[in-house]
């Protein structure tokens, strides 16, 4: 009981601390205090939490996780005004040192011996110092990357992290977590191709990537695509027992009125998967590339390789869908019994 606790004030506070990080950035790119107003929106994870605990000793909902949520929704607006910040002041940026040699990194990480010689006596001042370089030092790009991936990696532990909800198997969980790690990977390549494509005279481009990537993160907080209730076994259980006992019926035919009246009650997960990634993922993904490509007048290799495999998605899991409903007539209609 007491790890539940833990695990789910650990997950929250984590949750609470990257979107402050977030704000923090947003406010010093702006230059304006205004922007510690977003802190507001971390008011609705502090009472989630509070209810959680409360009445649901800290677990999760099965369907549904609202931390998940109500973290998106606290971090996606700094995401929409540091990303749209960079594509309006690109050319106007200062110089700065991207994150791609161990050289970098270390620079980024250790203060100037002389700089904290000077600033020991002042902590505020040391601290305050600290924070100027690394925002200074680090290119905008690499910052807004890297809020990408924590964004990423911090849904998937957290969904780790948070206690199971009722009904979740152990095994609905690692296969949910492994789609996350899919799904997390195909965001963030679309992301950060697709912006590195925008030209400066389409900033229309950018809401459009934005909007579609903040709606692409919906798939987190949902869990539909893995965890079912499965009426199916039951139907079959109960149908074959009746079927039995009919005495010249027709054998399981209780099992085919049961399970045939619903092609969504025996196929959901595959249903679900097929849902998010038509509508959620590789669909919009899909939309997006063709535009950026035909009405943007933007053409590369690898843009074409990820349009290429988006359609290949969209298209297998459409023949997906045909072959269930295809196999789902056939086992329905032969269950009818016969007068």
């Amino acid at each position: 009981m007491i790890f539940k606790f833990v695990c789910a004030i650990v997950t929250r506070s984590l949750f609470i601390l990257v979107s402050l990080i977030g704000v923090l950035r947003v406010t010093w790119v702006k230059d304006d205090y205004k922007y510690w107003l977003l802190t507001i929106l971390y008011l609705p994870l502090v009472i989630e939490m509070i209810i959680t605990l409360k009445r649901r000793k800290g677990k999760d909902y099965k369907w549904f996780s609202p931390a998940i949520l109500l973290f998106l929704i606290s971090i996606i607006p700094s995401i929409w005004i540091l990303e749209l910040h960079h594509q309006q002041n690109k050319s106007s940026e200062p110089q700065c040192k991207k994150l791609d040699s161990w050289e970098n990194v270390r620079n980024m990480i250790y203060i100037n011996s002389t700089v904290g010689n000077q600033t020991l006596k002042n902590v505020a001042e040391l601290v305050s110092t600290s924070f100027d370089q690394l925002f200074t030092k680090v290119c905008p790009n690499d910052w807004i990357l890297a809020l990408h991936q924590v964004i990423l990696i911090l849904v998937i532990v957290g969904k780790w992290l948070l206690p199971i909800g009722g009904g979740v198997t152990r095994d609905e969980l690692s296969q949910l977590l492994l789609i996350f790690v899919g799904t997390a990977a195909d965001i963030l390549e679309f992301t950060s191709e697709t912006l590195s494509d925008v030209k400066d005279n389409s900033p229309q481009l950018v809401y459009v990537i934005l909007g579609v990537w903040t709606w692409s993160m919906l798939q987190f907080p949902l869990h539909l695509a893995v965890v079912t209730s499965r009426p199916q076994d039951s139907c079959e259980s109960d149908g074959a027992g009746e079927g039995g006992g009919a005495g010249g019926g027709v054998p399981g035919g209780s099992a085919g009125g049961c399970c045939g009246t619903s092609l969504l009650s025996r196929h959901s997960t595959d249903i679900w998967n097929i849902v998010e990634s038509l509508f959620l993922q590789d669909g919009p993904f899909l939309l997006v590339r063709m535009a950026v490509m035909t009405h943007f007048d933007v053409f590369h290799q690898m843009l074409v390789f990820f349009a290429i495999k988006n359609l290949l998605v969209v298209l297998l899991n459409l023949y997906r869908l045909f072959v269930i409903c295809q196999d789902f007539k056939p086992s329905s209609s032969s269950a009818t019994p016969v007068p």
